[in-house]
């Protein structure tokens, strides 16, 4: 009987070590977005692979199939034809953020979970009922951002939750590069970039979006009471209809954050500084952390931290969305990547556009 036992709990284990050595499935719907060749350029793992495509611009698949080497027999011309053939498990959203909700309600009722590049929506209605279709069929909807891979916004908020440089009382963040036109962004990306129709805005959503997720997660999740924008157009003949430069000040009790994304500075930057009652935390880019701690007037001491990538899953957002789908990662509340931070990411890009529009500060409701 022992050795019955012992055979039958070798071959589970060894099913069981199958089943979570094989890849998830996933499929990308649409290349237009500048960032598909995070998953394009991606080596085969035991995590998460590429197993289908939907695109119909077939001068892109051919440049992009040649670039990356993919099959194009891969691509499918509907996100249902491609989930007819392939079954995947998980789709990342590599289109348009008008795209996104449509790729939400066509995975959702299959059970197939989605990845969507920042920002989650076009506005805070569509993010909404996102959120009601992940919780009506049980799946999970990320956004994921660069800065979430930054192992130095990790080490500032880890330093500022032990209380390293007290309460907290502003927040700054500053995102953005020169503009699409500007920087060379391949053409089918810069098309709908720069159409309103299509990303929700400009600058202000394009990069808006990093600031309001960080203050959401230093906040826990905090909804702020008021949100006031100022835009310009600083680049009309490259942005006809859309802003290239914000002002974001996002008001909550006790502190204030102020967010200016841009398609106007000289040098690319995504950078954060985390102002305490007594002292600071400074990221400067994804390895390099000062940390100021004030002494007397205008006095501090500082520390400079530089560290190296995040350790795995965290350092690839195929592998972070791979983990939480097998369960073997669960995001800490408010994460980066999380569907409850990037609902209030999506309020708050919604009242600063709001805001923009009407020369007005925006209150926020206190219920949803």
């Amino acid at each position: 009987m022992y050795l019955y036992r012992l055979l039958f709990f070798t071959i589970l284990m060894g099913i069981t070590t199958m089943a979570q050595e094989t890849p998830l499935k996933l499929g990308v719907v649409g290349l237009t977005h500048g960032h598909v060749g995070w998953i394009l350029d991606r080596d085969s793992a035991d995590d998460i692979n590429m197993a289908g495509i939907v695109e119909t611009d077939t001068a892109l698949i051919d440049r992009l199939s040649q670039q990356f080497g993919f099959s194009k027999d891969l691509v499918y011309p509907t996100i249902t034809a491609m989930i007819k053939a392939v079954s995947p498990d998980a789709v990342a959203a590599f289109g348009t953020i008008k795209e996104h909700l449509a790729v939400v309600e066509a995975c959702a009722p299959e059970g197939i979970h989605v990845m969507l590049e920042k920002p989650m929506a076009l506005d805070f209605k569509e993010a909404q009922k996102m959120a009601e279709l992940a919780k009506k069929h049980g799946i999970e909807v990320l956004t994921n951002y660069e800065t979430s891979w930054y192992p130095t916004n990790k080490k500032a908020y880890d330093l500022f939750k032990e209380g390293k440089v007290g309460p907290l009382r502003k927040v700054i963040v500053r995102d953005g590069h020169k503009g699409p036109k500007k920087i060379g962004v391949p053409e089918e990306f810069l098309e709908w970039l720069v159409d309103p129709e299509h990303n929700g805005g400009g600058a202000l959503m394009d990069f808006g979006c990093y600031g309001a997720n960080l203050m959401t997660w230093l906040q826990n999740g905090q909804r702020p009471l008021q949100v006031t924008a100022v835009t310009q157009q600083l680049q009309p003949a490259n942005n006809p209809l859309v802003d290239d430069d914000a002002t974001i000040i996002v008001n909550y009790p006790t502190a204030m954050a102020i967010f200016e994304p841009s398609w106007n500075w000289p040098i690319g930057r995504k950078d954060m500084e985390i102002y305490g009652e007594n002292g600071a935390l400074l990221v400067d880019n994804a390895s390099q952390l000062r940390i100021r701690i004030s002494e007397g007037y205008d006095g501090f001491s500082e520390e400079l931290v530089t560290l190296q990538k995040r350790l795995a899953p965290f350092d690839d957002p195929f592998s972070v969305f791979a983990s939480v789908i097998r369960g073997t990662l669960q995001l800490e509340p408010f994460d980066p990547y999380s569907l409850e931070n990037n609902l209030i990411t999506m309020e708050i890009l919604s009242a600063a556009k709001k805001s923009a529009r009407t020369q007005q500060t925006v209150v926020l409701k206190n219920e949803h």
